[in-house]
This record gives C-alpha cells, structure tokens and sequence, in this order.
C-alpha cells in the first residue's frame, strides 16, 4: 500500500466510526477528491459531510474550530500547505486558545492537513516547508506524515488528544509505499517513533520528520557502503511537543526541507542539548535547505533544497573533521 492510500483508507475508517466528524477543504469532494485525490470516494460514502468549500484558508479553518467547539469534529485539507499562512490567525488566536481560555478545558478535535514540501517543480508558493512557524503555540499540537506510521493510528492519537493538531504531508511520500527501508537496515516502531538502524551502537543518529526520511535513508546506505559509517535515523510522528529517547550516539544530527532560523531542528536540538550534553563528543548539527526562495525549474530546485548528497556530506565531514 502507498501512502497516499494509507492515508485515504484511514480517513474512510474515521469517518466511518464518527459520525460527527466533518471533513472540509477546497475540491475535496468527487469526482475530484482533493488536489492529490487523498480525499476520494469521501463524498459519495458520507454525503453531507464532506464539504467542498470557497478559496478562503480562514474561513475554512475557522469553521472547523467552530464545529469543535460545539462538540463536533473535524478534518480540514489546504490545498497546499503554504497557504496555511492564511490560516494561522484562526489556529493560534482562536483554535489554539480555545482550548484553555474559557475558564475550563474544552475540547476542540479538529486536524489541519497541510501538504508541503518541494521536488515537485511547484516554485516559490507551493513548495515550502512551514513547520516552523507553527512550532511553539500553546495548545496546538505538530504532527508529520511519514512512510513509517499508519495514518489511522496517527490521526485517531490526534483526535483524541482533543487540542487543534497540524499534520504536515510531505507531497513526495504520497506515492512512496508503506514501511519500506532499504538493506540492510530494520525498522521498528513504538510509541509514535520509528527507528531504521543496522545496530544498537551506531556512529551517529539522525533525526528527521517523514517528508526528510528517505533522502536520509539514501544517504545513509551511501555513508555505510562508501565510508562504513553507520547511522540510526529516528522519525517521530509528533513533531511538536518532542519527547523522543534517542540512542547512545555521541553525534546527532536533524535533517528538516525548512531554511535555517528558529526551526523545529533548533526546538529538537536544545532539547537533547539538556538531556544528553554529557554524552555527547559536540552540539547537535542542524541540516536545512538553503536560504533562498524555492525554484520552479528541476535543477535549480535541486541546488536549493537539502537532499541525499547535503546529508551525506554534512555527516562524512562532521565525523571526520
């Protein structure tokens, strides 16, 4: 199964088991079924609560918010994550605050789907990686799409923590299948957090969400049949809050699409940094993309985003150096 039918299947399942669930986005109902078909067959199946909406990000996250607020809940799709920006007033001035503003808690189950990401050829204001702009809010809760996690059980986990949660999807996974690693690493799951490894004392450990996954994957068989270097990557779920145990490693690395500056790699890194700095042979090392506006054109697109061959290198010369 591909993801991007995991990912369909898992919010049939939902909407099966919930029948004041609502699902709401731009396009999503058929015969279209959303701009990457994640929402397919969702309208025909549970006619009147799948909504095809107007081209205003606020407003359909705004009434989200309000369905969860009257005690309903509900799903939103933007169309591309970058326009998540247009919605973040209702996420972190209503949505967020909602939670706790009111005297006593109240539930708001409502999830935000954003895919994001570049290497698609989509340019400046549909490939970004956002993440970081939503990190740090009270009340709303991160999460990230990846190869590894069975979006059912992601997306029931978020629901029930009953807080507006963002599921970052990275657009490239959408076609990738489910669970695959390359030889001769393992992969194993627990907790929300999935972990490829060759062993249980490797020479470093590489954090990344699952839309930086794969590219890590590639590099590190490069790292291991080229420099035997040997590297565990671990992929959480959630993204923010981050409690993740990592592996006795004296080298960690976090791999992210974002630019550099304030990122959910510089949240993770200050977190290890507090519990492991004794252990560790030097700070954690933050791999980004580059600085710059995302190109439309396929090499240039390439020269800015962070990929196998940055990785690869960033890692070879830290632990050589």
């Amino acid at each position: 199964m591909r993801v991007a039918e995991n990912l369909n299947a898992a919010l049939h399942e939902l909407m099966a088991a919930e029948r004041n669930l609502y699902l709401l986005g731009e396009d999503v109902a058929d015969p279209y079924g959303g701009a990457f078909k994640i929402t397919r067959g969702l309208s025909t199946r549970f006619p009147g609560r799948v909504m095809s909406t107007p081209i205003s990000e606020s407003a359909i996250t705004g009434v989200a918010a309000g369905l969860a607020l009257s005690g309903d809940a509900a799903i939103v799709e933007i169309m591309f994550g970058d326009f998540a920006t247009l919605a973040f007033d209702q996420l972190l001035n209503f949505a967020a605050k909602s939670v706790s503003m009111y005297g006593s808690r109240v539930p708001m189950r409502m999830v935000v789907r954003c895919p994001v990401g570049g290497g698609r050829g989509y340019g400046p204001t549909h490939s970004q990686s956002l993440q970081k702009h939503f990190v740090g809010i009270p009340g709303l809760a991160l999460y990230e799409m990846s190869p590894f996690h069975d979006n059912l059980a992601v997306l029931t986990e978020m629901l029930a923590r009953e807080e507006p949660c963002v599921l970052f999807e990275d657009k490239v996974l959408y076609t990738r299948p489910m669970h695959a690693v390359p030889e001769p690493f393992s992969l194993a799951v627990e907790n929300g957090v999935a972990r490829a490894f060759l062993d249980e004392r490797p020479d470093c450990v590489v954090v990344a969400p699952g839309g930086s996954a794969p590219m890590v994957l590639a590099a590190m068989r490069s790292l291991l049949l080229e420099e035997e270097i040997v590297c565990t990557l671990v992929v959480p779920s959630r993204l923010y809050p981050f409690d993740v145990e990592l592996p006795d490693a004296r080298r960690v690395f976090v791999v992210e699409e974002s630019t550099a500056g304030g990122t959910w790699g510089a949240e993770v890194a200050h977190q290890i940094h507090q519990r492991h700095w004794g252990r560790l042979a030097g700070p954690v090392t933050l791999v980004h993309s580059a600085d710059s506006v995302i190109p439309t054109a396929a090499h240039l697109e390439e020269s800015v985003l962070v990929s196998e061959r940055t990785v690869h290198r960033v890692i070879m010369e830290t632990l050589r150096g």
